[in-house]
């Protein structure tokens, strides 16, 4: 199950809510929160109280409908940073023009899910029965060397060497 929050309306560039959104990506709770705590751009605050936001939410609803929720086990699902309407501003220029430039605003959404093992369980650690032989990690196989041989490389002759300017002999 997925657990949401949401931001709307931020006045930031959405490319730069991005660069920290990436940094948080696929990684636990508790990691994602220290990251955005001590990460020294603008949006970081605003980005900690909204995943703080959405694993409240997922607290909440594990709650109202009953479903055993471990905050240990959820991590970031998806972390988005959409568009929001831009503001126009005009810019004074020089001899009476003005500029246009866009103040952009992001959206801002954030989805916790909560980590299931291989066998489907939820189980973060696979038991090992004793007795029973450990699995072997695959090998790699060998390169083939190629039955027939290399030819030797050609040796390589010296570059002739420029002597220079040769002087001409003065007749006497």
């Amino acid at each position: 199950m997925e657990f949401t929050a949401k931001l709307n309306y931020v006045r930031v560039s959405p490319q730069k809510a991005r660069l920290v959104l990436d940094l948080i990506k696929g990684r636990r709770v508790e990691e994602a929160l220290d990251t955005l705590m001590f990460t020294k751009k603008g949006i970081a605050p605003a980005l900690y109280k909204l995943l703080r936001s959405a694993v409240e939410n997922a607290n909440y609803v594990s709650a109202e409908k009953g479903l055993d929720v471990d905050v240990d086990r959820l991590f970031v699902a998806r972390a988005i940073a959409n568009d929001g309407p831009r503001m126009k501003r005009i810019r004074p220029a020089p001899m009476g023009r003005a500029y246009r430039f866009q103040r952009r605003i992001a959206h801002i959404e954030i989805a916790l899910a909560e980590k299931v093992s291989a066998n489907g369980k939820g189980d973060l650690v696979q038991k090992v029965e004793e007795g029973a032989p450990a699995r072997k990690t695959a090998k790699r196989a060998p390169a083939k060397k190629s039955a027939a041989k290399k030819a030797p490389a050609k040796k390589k002759t010296p570059a002739k060497k420029f002597a220079g300017k040769k002087s001409a002999k003065k007749k006497k």
